[in-house]
């Protein structure tokens, strides 16, 4: 096994890919309308669909938090992008607060 695929290698880089996925969750997410389409008219129960979306919902932010914190790290540096992940989560947390804040004000 070669020394830049070892998992030492990409244990900096998680914890930006884990804000990066985390981030991207929700807007990625909103995509698997047709998805969620195609699995209510198939023959999977209401449970095996829920699970098979969420797991579609990660592992579609978890490959978008990976490209993100490679590019990022790659432009600015790995210390930048995981910075900027953060911010990027925090910024999500921040704005569903206040969305669900002002739905409770009306």
């Amino acid at each position: 096994m070669s020394p830049e695929l070892s998992l030492a290698a990409w244990t900096p880089l998680l914890p930006g890919i884990a804000f990066w996925a985390l981030a991207l969750f929700p807007p990625l997410t909103l995509a698997l309308d047709r998805l969620e389409g195609v699995l209510a008219a198939g023959p999977l129960d209401g449970l095996s669909q829920q699970v098979l979306l969420v797991a579609c919902g990660l592992l579609l932010s978890l490959g978008g938090g990976l490209v993100s914190e490679l590019a990022l790290g790659w432009a600015l540096g790995p210390g930048w992008a995981s910075s900027l992940g953060l911010v990027a989560a925090l910024w999500g947390l921040f704005w569903s607060l206040a969305a669900s804040r002002d739905r409770e004000d009306d």
